[in-house]
């Protein structure tokens, strides 16, 4: 038997102050997608922002369902509008805004396990990493350089 050790890296800001000006003004648009988040059930709004190597800023943000299944995430709606609109563009960078009606949340909040895959797909499909910024409401910001580090041992078109 033969053991692997997988590690991830991260990068911690303190709070959006401490971020470069281009990535505070990509994350408040995040903020500014988050407010228009359809979430009835879950009260937990998520807004994100696409900076595209065209310049184009793309935003999207979580719609739920009453059937669950067929709501759509933040980051997938983002991603996807962006595929179909500029679909020769690469996604440079995302930012992500998570917020709940019932509490504050101050501590990043990372992309669910399907948007991980979808993010994969994407910096799969554009040869490059894509850089991810998320947050809560308020407090530090995360940073990863590739979804690679939040999605080890990721399923791609290769076990197809």
């Amino acid at each position: 038997m033969k053991e692997i050790k997988i590690e991830t890296t991260l990068y911690i800001y303190e709070d959006l102050d401490a971020l470069p000006k281009d990535i505070m003004l990509l994350m408040q648009k995040a903020f500014e997608a988050r407010k228009n988040a359809y979430a009835p059930y879950s009260n937990f709004n998520v807004g994100a922002a696409l900076l595209l190597d065209n310049g184009e800023i793309i935003t999207g943000n979580n719609q739920e369902n009453a059937s669950y299944p067929s709501g759509l995430c933040a980051e997938r709606t983002a991603i996807y509008y962006a595929g179909s609109q500029y679909p020769k563009a690469k996604i440079v960078r995302m930012a992500i805004s998570a917020g709940s009606k019932n509490n504050q949340t101050t501590k990043p909040i990372p992309p669910c396990g399907a948007c991980r895959q979808a993010i994969a797909e994407y910096e799969i499909k554009q040869d490059a990493n894509i850089e991810i910024y998320f947050m809560g409401e308020t407090g530090k910001v995360a940073k990863s350089n590739s979804l690679a580090n939040l999605l080890p041992l990721g399923f791609d078109k290769s076990v197809l």
